[in-house]
């Protein structure tokens, strides 16, 4: 069982501390209390107060989760630690394959711009070498 301090349990309700005092006072939530005297609410208070029944609930619990492949659905199959490196690994592989096999399209841009990177070293060097003439 959760146990919830005031303010924990006033963001739960979205209420505040003090309403949650007053709320004990006149008897409209009754705190449990510690043998310090201090207030603490549990899990069972809050579906007690928002009304939700638990001894008779006959209610499913369902998961839904959205993934890319049918292989990983919720009743995944137990894999070794082995296993699970090699399926990490061939995930990585597939990853820098599709983006190299993606840099295609793009195969004249990136020669132009390597001409022009390799023009401007070249420029540079050129300055260099008239600095160190001047010099």
């Amino acid at each position: 069982m959760t146990n919830y301090k005031p303010k924990d349990f006033a963001e739960l309700l979205g209420v505040s501390v003090k309403t949650l005092q007053r709320w004990d006072r006149e008897g409209t939530l009754k705190a449990n209390r510690t043998p310090t005297n201090r207030r603490y609410y549990t899990y069972d208070q809050y579906l007690q107060f928002k009304g939700i029944n638990t001894e008779n609930d006959e209610r499913q619990v369902v998961i839904y989760a959205r993934v890319s492949t049918r292989n990983q659905i919720v009743n995944n199959e137990e894999l070794s630690p082995q296993e699970e490196l090699v399926q990490d690994i061939v995930s990585i592989l597939h990853v820098f394959s599709c983006r190299l096999y993606g840099l295609r399209k793009y195969k004249k841009q990136i020669e132009k711009d390597e001409e022009i990177a390799k023009e401007l070293q070249d420029g540079n060097k050129s300055d260099r070498g008239t600095e160190s003439q001047n010099s």
